[in-house]
């Protein structure tokens, strides 16, 4: 009985209620943790580092495909119904 007195002396007012920070405390159901895993990890800087960079190659490299696109549009020289010559995009039937 002593012991238990003696630990209760050291504990600050402000840690009473304190047993884990975040959502890793609270109760909650299997269903949850397993759909949000991502709230009761700690974080991991190695694998955010590296999701980081291959998110940014993936955009980088739709943009590049874009920009390359953009630039390889065919033309095509049209002449309209007054005989008149011009350059033309080709455009898709869908467009």
């Amino acid at each position: 009985m002593a012991d238990k007195e003696v630990g209760q002396g050291k504990e600050s007012p402000g840690e009473k209620g304190f047993r884990t920070p975040g959502l890793r405390g609270a109760q909650t159901t299997t269903l949850f943790r397993a759909f949000n895993p991502e709230l009761f990890m700690k974080p991991n800087k190695p694998v955010m580092a590296f999701g980081l960079v291959s998110i940014t190659l993936c955009v980088g490299y739709l943009g590049y495909m874009h920009a390359t696109k953009e630039n390889d549009q065919q033309l095509y020289e049209a002449v309209d119904s007054e005989g008149d010559r011009y350059m033309r995009r080709k455009t898709s039937k869908w467009d």
